[in-house]
Formats: structure tokens, sequence, C-alpha cells
């Protein structure tokens, strides 16, 4: 007698991170208790996006006039945007508000062990939103930096849920190595995050590897 095959549809084994990403926040917001737009929905969606590949969250900085990146703070970050024009000082708020952000959410309990602690980065993150929803001529796009711009702090603790309860994690070794490197401007700590895919070597030196 020949075995009678199920017609059942099968289950979804993989799902894209878009997916993936928009059951976390959903879950987030709800756990949360955090009501939103679904507009601000999506934003959190693509962030978490982003910063699935960490070489994202790993940026050194901004070109020199010799165009090498120099180690900035975050204030002087936030400076040189203000003093940017506006397509460039557009997209360096939006980094900036991004990526402190996901590092609050993330790291929280690491930058919680620091002088500079997470109240520091809402500070900062939250000028540079509320200076994105001044700037943007998007309506609905500037009333989603508004909202993150004036309630910084509770999507942190969505953040904070997700990367609690899913295996979205970043490697807390690579941002020690990457503030290093930021604060005192290591040779050994750069040449390490460039053998990591975290930093790129300037093309002069590229060059020069090349040849020896």
């Amino acid at each position: 007698m020949r075995e009678k095959r199920s017609t059942t549809s099968t289950v979804e084994l993989f799902v894209s991170p878009e997916g993936y990403f928009q059951e976390l926040v959903q879950k987030g917001l709800s756990q949360r208790k955090v009501q939103t737009y679904p507009l601000v929905e999506t934003y959190l969606v693509n962030l978490l996006q982003h910063y699935l590949d960490a070489r994202n969250l790993f940026d050194p900085g901004y070109a020199t006039e010799g165009g090498q990146k120099n180690p900035t703070t975050l204030a002087e970050m936030y400076l040189t945007a203000q003093n940017a024009d506006s397509v460039v000082r557009a997209e360096m708020l939006r980094k900036l508000g991004d990526r402190t952000l996901y590092i609050s959410g993330f790291f929280g309990d690491s930058l919680s062990r620091k002088i500079v602690d997470v109240d520091y980065y809402a500070e900062i993150g939250g000028a540079a939103y509320a200076s994105l929803a001044h700037c943007t001529r998007e309506d609905t796009l500037a009333r989603v930096y508004g909202v993150f711009s004036e309630r910084f702090l509770e999507f942190v603790d969505v953040l904070t849920y997700i990367s609690h309860h899913s295996f979205v994690k970043s490697d807390e070794s690579i941002l020690r190595l990457y503030e290093r490197y930021m604060r005192t401007g290591s040779e050994l700590a750069r040449e390490k995050l460039v053998e990591m895919g975290v930093l790129t070597l300037p093309q002069d030196q590229v060059k020069l590897g090349k040849q020896s």
C-alpha cells in the first residue's frame, strides 16, 4: 500500500531579516508599552537591519582635508554636522542619531559603567534628531525624527528589550577596541580594527601594502 503524502503546507524555516525584525520591534513596543506611529516602527526595523552588519556601527569619523579620518567625540561630530552644508548635515545628523540610539539600546549596561553614560548619549542623539526634524523638508520623516527626539529613552528601552530577547548581539570586544581607537588614536587598535574589517586602510597605505 502506497504511503499517502501529507498535503499540508510546509513550515517556513527561514524568514527575511525585515520580517524577523518587524516581529521583534512589534513585540518590544508591546512589552515596553510604547505606542507610536507605523512609520516609527518601520524606521526601527530598518535601523536593526542596517546595524546587523557591525561595520556600519564603527564609522571612524569624518574625512579631514588630508583625506584621513580622525577620531572625534560625539559632541564634535554634532558640531561638525551643524557647520556642514544642508545635504551633508542631514546625513551626519541621521548617522549620529541612529548610532547613539542603537548603542544606547544594545550597550546600555556597558555605558552605565563609564563617565559618558546613556544620558549623555540620549542628550546628543535627541539633539541630532531634533535638528533633523527641523531641517527635513518631508513632513512624515520630520515627524518620525521628532518622536525619537522627544522620546529617545523610551526607544532605548525597546532596543534593550530586543537585545536581551534575540540573537542580535554586537561584539563588545570590538566596541571596546573601537572606543580605544576613538579616544587615543592608537595605531595598534586601528590595525586590529582593519584586520576585523571594521576600518579600511587609506588608499596610500593600500598601495604600499601591494608593493611590499
